[in-house]
């Protein structure tokens, strides 16, 4: 029985929806409090979606489903085997709309973020010195309470950067969910792992 750890939140409904029309579950699963569900000949583990690639890359689960955003993010040792072209995000660089011309012009900024290694990088890149200040939710406050100058986040419709009156400023990757396999269970189980991902290529 393959092990698939799902993650909860934004990604979930649209996961779930996409292995029932591609055959892989017959019934939905709920996501309460739960945690591992035997269903369809597979055990479901639904984890927080930062934790996905621990899952698979330390062999707990054989398979995960995992925003594109996670994995630049953690960089994990596990094979991506498809794009599940479902969960469409942007991951932006945002801030209020006075302080986009500085942005600019700047050689120097704070960015607040749950993406330290994304932010690190990409603005190396660009040869701008970045201090990241570390936070794990409601990033958008940082900007507004002088925290930080702007912010790296995820955006899918961007209501609530508006809601607290900021704007995105600059894109810098777009993210999907993908599916992942552990290396070893590719290895062991690899028909049974082909058999899912062959689904996902109809």
């Amino acid at each position: 029985m393959l092990r698939i750890a799902l993650p909860k939140g934004r990604l979930f409904e649209e996961t779930l929806e996409l292995f029932i029309k591609k055959g892989l579950l017959q019934q939905r699963l709920d996501e309460g409090r739960k945690l591992s569900v035997k269903v369809d000949g597979f055990e479901f583990l639904l984890v927080k979606p930062f934790d996905v690639p621990v899952y698979v890359e330390n062999g707990a689960a054989d398979l995960g489903v995992v925003g594109r955003d996670v994995l630049l993010e953690r960089k994990p040792d596990i094979y991506v085997m498809s794009d599940l072209r479902v969960g469409f995000c942007k991951v932006v660089v945002a801030g209020k709309e006075e302080s986009r011309e500085t942005y600019y012009k700047s050689s120097y900024i704070r960015v607040a973020t749950k993406y330290p290694r994304i932010t690190q990088d990409f603005f190396l890149e660009k040869g701008v010195k970045c201090k990241v200040v570390n936070l794990s939710g409601s990033v958008e406050l940082a900007p507004l309470i002088g925290l930080s100058d702007y912010i790296v986040d995820l955006v899918q419709t961007g209501r609530t950067l508006r809601e607290n009156n900021l704007v995105i400023i600059e894109e810098i990757t777009h993210s999907t969910a993908m599916l992942v396999c552990n290396r070893t269970s590719y290895r062991n189980l690899r028909e049974e792992v082909l058999s899912v991902v062959e689904k996902f290529l109809d």
